[in-house]
Order: structure tokens, then C-alpha cells, then sequence
């Protein structure tokens, strides 16, 4: 049983209701708030585990509170809400920095177990293999989650750390998206291949220069090539 806390940021009362019977069902502890500035003071107050964060909130939208969170260095995992199943806000919250998204309505049992399963992903990280890997120009650095590259660090975002280490441990080996799914964020994560496509690009802008390559194999999904 787990006793981890999850902050769930919504204004809708059922949402909230519905997500703390589910999460309280598998041992969550819970606090609620609901709109954009309490979620940011009970960050700093309560130190959750995970925030559950809509994208429409009163005060501040999930995508500013993402963004605040983010840009002050907090790295807590977050599953964002939208209550569109549009390409736009799923892409905008990746890009800010959150973990995952779920559109809404959503099944309880599935965000439970994406909470479940980005938690032991953070566990996993603890237990890294702490040997340099070295691509072409890049060195990554597991234990110190960094990579470098010519005599600077890579600013890069958790998941984005995670895909390019996944991809650099094996190298010239070709994963599908939802491979790189399962092993970089997980879980599986099917349907949401999309996620895939958004790190990689975001990757391969940060990696530019370098002799390091992320190809695109046309009908399969992607490989490092040093």
C-alpha cells in the first residue's frame, strides 16, 4: 500500500471527489485544492509526491501554474487534465514540462495507475546505474542526471533525460513509440503516441551540433545513431 501524497487541483467538486475515492482506495494520502494559486501554495506546503493539475482553473490555468512550478525548479511529477482531446493542450503541457495528460472524462482506475506507475519510475531513477555513458560527443551522466556536451550542460527536462539515455544505452537499436513508452516513462501508454514525437523533437533541437543523431525510421519509430 502506498501513503504518498497527491495534490489534486480541480474545480469541479465530482472530479475531485471521484479521483480522492479511487486514489484513498490504493493507499494515496490526498489534499485538494481548487484553482491555480492554492495549488501553488500547497506545493510549497505540502511537498506532494504528484499533482493531478486541470488545465482550467479560476486564478491560474494549469498551464501557468505548470509553467511557475517548473521555472522555480520544482521537478514533483505532474498528470495534467484537459477537458479537450485536442493536440494543442496536450502538447503545450508536455512542453512546460508536465509528466503526463489525461482527457477528460477520464477512467479513475487508468489515472491511479499512470500515478502509480510515473512514482516507480522516480524510484527507479534512485537505483541508476551510475556509469558514464559516452555517444559520439555526448557524455551522459546517469547518477548526476546531466549530459554534456562540448564543455557545457544540456539543459534538458526530466523525460527528455530519460528518452535519450533510454535510446543511448542501445544504440542503432530501433525502438517504436510504444517501446520507448514503456522503458523511458513506465508504462504503456497506447494511443498517446504523440508524447513520443514531442520529446524527440525537443531533443533533437538540443542535441544540435552534435555528432549524435536521433533518426526517425518511417513506420517503426526511432534509433541513436553516435
Amino acid at each position: 500500500m502506498s501513503s504518498e501524497l497527491i495534490l489534486l487541483v480541480d474545480d469541479e467538486p465530482s472530479i475531485l471527489q471521484l479521483a480522492r475515492l479511487y486514489f484513498e482506495r490504493d493507499g494515496f494520502r490526498v489534499q485538494e485544492v481548487m484553482d491555480g494559486e492554492s495549488a501553488l501554495e500547497a506545493v510549497a506546503k505540502y511537498h506532494p509526491a504528484l499533482i493531478v493539475l486541470d488545465v482550467m482553473l479560476p486564478k491560474l490555468d494549469g498551464f501557468e501554474v505548470c509553467r511557475k512550478l517548473r521555472a522555480g525548479g520544482d521537478s514533483t511529477p505532474i498528470i495534467m487534465l484537459t477537458a479537450r482531446d485536442e493536440d494543442i493542450d496536450k502538447i503545450l503541457g508536455l512542453e512546460l514540462g508536465a509528466d503526463d495528460y489525461l482527457t477528460k472524462p477520464f477512467n479513475p482506475r487508468e489515472l491511479v495507475a499512470r500515478t502509480k506507475a510515473i512514482l516507480r519510475r522516480s524510484d527507479n531513477k534512485k537505483q541508476v546505474d551510475t556509469d558514464p555513458v559516452h555517444r559520439g560527443d555526448l557524455t551522459i551522466l546517469p547518477a548526476a542526471r546531466e549530459v554534456r556536451f562540448m564543455d557545457r550542460t544540456l539543459d534538458l527536462r526530466a523525460q527528455e533525460f530519460d528518452l535519450l539515455l533510454t535510446l543511448a544505452e542501445q544504440p542503432g537499436r530501433v525502438f517504436s513509440r510504444e517501446q520507448l513508452l514503456q522503458l523511458a516513462w513506465g508504462f504503456d501508454f497506447y494511443g498517446q503516441t504523440r508524447t513520443v514525437d514531442v520529446h524527440i523533437a525537443h531533443l533533437r533541437k538540443k542535441i544540435e551540433g552534435s555528432t549524435v543523431k536521433i533518426e526517425t525510421v518511417t513506420g517503426v519509430g526511432y534509433k541513436l545513431v553516435p
